[in-house]
């Protein structure tokens, strides 16, 4: 629309000038015809007597006869010399000089010395009444009441040409809302799979459309399907690869009760143990990382309430008090499997490591949302953020793991094109802050 209005402003002041020019070339047209009617009224009154200019008293047409018109005449001889003056012209002094140099007639622009400006009319006579004569017949008219008559014009043009343009910006209006009307449709059906209410595109649309529809519809189709056998495909790994490793395991016990097979046994159970950490790492990053189109909301506080709830019975002798400090209806843009498995892991690490608080905060702006989990705990060292943010790596060697659980919550937070920032909490523990950036 503001395209189009842009184009229809540039060619309406791109004709607007071309418009005005016609118009005063027309009116410069109408002018000279009315003066040579003028002087075709002087040239008939006009009469030869005794080789003289003889002129009546009263001439045919009244405007030449009163003083308040703007009607002037002069008759001048071959020599430029003045020989006759319509009683109109006694109020001015125009010093104008004819060219008698046979080429018939004139149409012209003049400026006298006072700055006033005239249209002048001349026309060549030989001939007056079937005698010989040599004259020239001038009328004069005014510019300023041409100027005064282009001004109204061009105060119409601008008036009738404003009126237009609003015209054609309405029918444009009409035109482009109606036309994209089937677009907006197809919007509004493309937040619909996106926030997970629909699955596919209808078919209820125009016919230039179907085409693009039908080729969304088969991408989403194919981005299902391959997801679904992607995460089959890890599943069957997975559980192909438990009667192995559980083999391999039995074997490595086995081995270890003999004192000259424990450092066998030892290095076969830590590529066990590696193992299992890289299948329990790929099967959740596949299973947790954002879908396709689909944009999920899931309300923040019940996760929360109900993960708190869990980790209060496994920590019940520790009685970890948590404060919370976020809006009733706080809701993150991410799948609820993801937004519990991420949680989980935070959580449960702050209740593993804290004294005996933990506080979650969420803090919304116009750039997004930013969901803060902290502890009163011993804190991360800043040398080691970045390494317990990579999956096996552990600063916590009292309690069992595998080291996988933030590099998962870190998989999970950049694939939904989040930030995680790791820092020190006023609570004097860390402070894991994760921003969701604005939709």
């Amino acid at each position: 629309m503001l395209a189009a209005t842009t184009l229809a402003v540039l060619f309406m002041l791109a004709l607007l000038p071309a418009m005005q020019g016609a118009f005063s070339l027309a009116l410069q047209d109408s002018i000279e015809q009315r003066l040579a009617s003028d002087v075709t009224t002087l040239i008939s009154a006009a009469r030869i007597e005794n080789g003289r200019l003889v002129m009546p008293n009263q001439l045919p047409d009244e405007r030449f006869n009163l003083t308040d018109f703007r009607l002037l005449g002069y008759i001048y001889d071959r020599e430029g010399h003045l020989v006759w003056r319509s009683k109109a012209t006694q109020e001015e002094q125009i010093n104008y000089k004819p060219r008698y140099d046979g080429l018939g007639n004139e149409f012209a622009r003049i400026r006298e010395v006072n700055g006033q400006e005239f249209f002048v009319y001349d026309v060549e006579v030989k001939l007056l009444g079937g005698k010989s004569a040599a004259f020239s017949i001038v009328a004069l008219q005014p510019v300023r009441e041409y100027e005064t008559t282009l001004e109204g014009l061009r105060e119409n043009l601008y008036l009738g040409f404003g009126a237009a343009l609003l015209v054609l910006l309405a029918l444009l209006w009409i035109g482009l809302t109606w036309g994209l009307k089937a677009l907006r449709q197809l919007s509004q059906e493309l937040d619909e799979i996106e926030g997970g209410t629909r699955e596919s595109l209808t078919e209820q649309h125009p016919r230039e459309l179907l085409r693009l529809t039908g080729s969304l519809n088969r991408l989403l189709l194919s981005e299902r399907q391959q997801r679904s056998r992607y995460r089959d495909s890890l599943d069957d790994l997975a559980h192909s690869l438990k009667t192995p490793l559980a083999v391999l395991q039995g074997v490595s016990e086995d081995m270890a009760q003999r004192p000259e097979d424990r450092d066998q046994a030892w290095v076969l159970q830590s590529q066990i143990e590696r193992m299992s950490q890289q299948i329990s790492y790929q099967l959740q990053r596949a299973s947790l990382r954002k879908s396709g189109l689909v944009r999920h909301q899931v309300r923040l506080q019940p996760v929360l309430k109900s993960l708190c709830d869990t980790l209060d019975k496994v920590y019940r002798d520790k009685r970890v008090r948590v404060a919370f400090d976020l809006p009733e209806h706080c809701y993150v843009p991410i799948e609820q499997g993801a937004l519990l498995e991420m949680m989980g892991n935070l959580l449960e690490n702050a209740y593993r490591l804290c004294l005996g608080e933990v506080r979650i905060s969420v803090r919304e702006s116009l750039a997004g949302i930013e969901l803060c989990i902290e502890d009163d705990g011993p804190g991360v060292p800043p040398d080691q953020r970045a390494r317990i943010l990579e999956r096996g790596e552990r600063l916590d060697a009292q309690h069992p793991g595998q080291g996988i659980g933030l590099a998962v919550v870190k998989d999970i937070i950049e694939s939904y094109s989040a930030k995680l920032a790791l820092g020190d909490s006023p609570m004097g523990g860390a402070a894991f802050r994760i921003h969701f950036p604005a939709v």
